[in-house]
Parts: structure tokens; C-alpha cells; sequence
């Protein structure tokens, strides 16, 4: 019988063996990580405009809407420059008299009219007497200092010098606002 008691015995050893704590560390560190999300440079522009009616040798000036340039790239130095330009204006076959072309085209960004964001942002031509012809890409707004995230409105405005040789009809052309 002494040969369980044995096996008893070392088998409450071990118990107690285990039982007894180990020595805990004075310090601990986690390691921790994680991803600030980054999107894109963007740019949003009124799909449509109608300036409504001129008669030919007379300027037509009107609003063409909100332009808004939301910055989401999360970066170090969140800059970006807003360029503008235009197509030619044309009606029936875009003959010569069919077409006013970019270079009579005027355009001028007007202030912020919101934005977000820290950094400082730059109207291209911030009142009428600033306005620029379209004959060649312009810059619109720029955003020159800051970080993060940002975005910036503005309304700009254009004025088309209409050709005492046009012809009458409904002409149509593009604004085209970009963002880099």
C-alpha cells in the first residue's frame, strides 16, 4: 500500500506546484496601431447654367453657381490649385459666325463664400475688375498653407462679349473647373 500513498504525494505536489503564482512583470506595453482613412481631391460644379438672352454686339454676365473643392487626402501639406477654362460657344453648324470662342470669355472667381478646414485659401480674381479671358487655362482658387483636411465655395462669374457678326440662336459651350 505504500505505493499509492507515494503516487498520492506526488501528485499533490505537482497541485501545489502549479498553484503557486509567478512573478509578475513591473511594467507592460502594448503595441498599438491604427489608419487615419485618406480619400480624394474633389470637385463639384453645377451640372447646367442657362445665362438667359443677349442680342449680338452686347456682353451677357451671369453667375454660373457654387464651386466647392473638398480636400480629404489627410496629407502634411493639403495645397491644391483650382484652374479654369472654356470652350468655344456654338449654335447650328459652328460656323465663324456660329462661334464665340474662349478669349471672349470672362471670368472671375469672386470670394470664399464657405470653407473648412485651417490653411489659407486664395480667390483667383476675387472681384470683376480681376476677371480674366478664357482664351487660356486660369487659376480659379488655390489653397497656399495648411494641413488635414479641408475643403473650400466660391461663386464665380463669367461675362461672354457676344459678336455684332453673331447669328441668332441657342449657344451652348463648357466651363470646365479642374483641381490638382
Amino acid at each position: 500500500m505504500k505505493k499509492p500513498l507515494l503516487a498520492l504525494t506526488a501528485t499533490a505536489a505537482t497541485v501545489v506546484a502549479l498553484a503557486t503564482p509567478a512573478a509578475a512583470a513591473p511594467t507592460g506595453d502594448t503595441n498599438v496601431t491604427f489608419t487615419v482613412a485618406t480619400a480624394d481631391l474633389n470637385i463639384a460644379v453645377p451640372a447646367a447654367v442657362n445665362l438667359g438672352s443677349v442680342f449680338a454686339g452686347d456682353n451677357l454676365t451671369g453667375e454660373l453657381g457654387s464651386v466647392t473643392v473638398t480636400d480629404q487626402r489627410a496629407a502634411l501639406s493639403a495645397t491644391w490649385v483650382s484652374t479654369v477654362s472654356a470652350s468655344s460657344f456654338t449654335t447650328g453648324g459652328g460656323t465663324p459666325e456660329e462661334t464665340i470662342t474662349p478669349n471672349l470669355v470672362e471670368y472671375w472667381s469672386g470670394g470664399l463664400t464657405s470653407s473648412t478646414g485651417p490653411g489659407v485659401f486664395v480667390p483667383g480674381q476675387p472681384t470683376e475688375a480681376d476677371r480674366v479671358n478664357l482664351g487660356v487655362s486660369r487659376v480659379a482658387f488655390s489653397k497656399t498653407s495648411g494641413t488635414g483636411n479641408n475643403s473650400a465655395s466660391w461663386a464665380p462669374d463669367i461675362r461672354i462679349q457676344v459678336p455684332g457678326t453673331a447669328v441668332g440662336g441657342s449657344y451652348s459651350g463648357v466651363i470646365t473647373h479642374s483641381v490638382a
